[in-house]
């Protein structure tokens, strides 16, 4: 049995999913490639607290209680979740932003316990993302950052973009977003201390309301970086960052090594290496803004 715990997102007990999601179709899909299908080959059991990371550890103790093979950790907050929940059984933890220093493992090249998986955060990630703002908008100066201040990686991604924006000469604004707060209130709040443009931390809350974030953007008429190619596809103006559903599928790699008997802690953690820049022209025509031809040609998707 291979048991899933996730932080966000409609999901039910025997894993079916509604909507239909993207990221799970790549998870299943990974399965699919190395011989597992659902049901057949392989039993799934799934856990999901939509949003409420308190009821995480709940549901993970739920988890470790079946006695799964494998527990696939997808999140931050689920992948500490499971690791306080059980010392013994692998855990494959998912798009984490640094598990290094979230205490999931002792290192990248050898794990040392029961976790592994693949990391969400490489070493120029946040620079580049900023550095994207200023060749969009050369006119901005202080950057509004929302993100979900529960999830254990705000932390991080707020110290990596406090280091990157000093290089770069520009200030930050942080805010809070989660599910009971007003996104457009939180946007108005930061554009009226000066923000000027805005980023959008890659989070599992900030992908799955991708849509309200856009359209609640889209209402501020000011430049945004996004953490997901799927934004800019639904009128965010750009991105920067490593293909979802890619990493999710990749998972797959992890739980098959372990179901025929390979331990997390002789399995490296994986960072990404191709990471896609998305550009959506109509939204930068929308905004006034002339896309440099550098920036097009480097652009591994173009929304015109």
């Amino acid at each position: 049995m291979v048991a899933v715990l996730t932080s966000e997102g409609p999901i039910q007990p025997d894993c079916a999913r509604t909507p239909p999601s993207a990221t799970w179709t790549a998870f299943l899909d990974g399965l699919s490639s190395y011989g597992y299908k659902h049901g057949q080959s392989i039993v799934l059991q799934c856990r999901s607290s939509r949003g409420r990371h308190q009821q995480l550890d709940a549901l993970a103790a739920e988890l470790v209680r079946l006695q799964p093979t494998v527990i696939v950790a997808f999140s931050a907050p689920a992948s500490l979740a499971a690791k306080r929940a059980t010392s013994t059984i692998p855990i494959v933890s998912v798009y984490t932003a640094d598990p290094v220093q979230l205490g999931l493992v002792r290192s990248l090249a050898r794990p040392g316990g029961n976790v592994t998986g693949l990391s969400a955060l490489a070493s120029d990630y946040v620079a580049k993302s900023l550095e994207l703002l200023k060749d969009l908008a050369p006119q901005t100066s202080r950057i509004g950052v929302i993100g979900q201040r529960a999830n254990p990686t705000y932390e991080i991604y707020r110290a990596a973009l406090n280091s990157a924006a000093q290089v770069l000469g520009l200030g930050l604004d942080f805010g809070d977003s989660d599910a009971t707060s007003d996104i457009d209130v939180t946007l108005q709040r930061l554009r009226s201390r000066g923000a000027n443009a805005f980023l959008v931390m890659h989070q599992p809350f900030t992908f799955d309301r991708r849509a309200d974030f856009v359209t609640a953007i889209a209402k501020q008429r000011l430049p945004a970086v996004y953490g997901s190619r799927e934004a800019v596809e639904l009128g965010g103006l750009v991105s920067y960052a490593a293909s979802v559903p890619a990493v999710v599928r990749r998972s797959a790699y992890f739980v098959d090594r372990i179901l025929k008997g390979a331990h997390p802690a002789d399995l490296p953690v994986e960072q990404p290496i191709n990471f896609e820049l998305a550009i959506n022209l109509r939204t930068a025509k929308a905004l006034g803004i002339t896309v440099p031809p550098s920036l097009l040609l480097r652009a591994d998707r173009v929304i015109e």
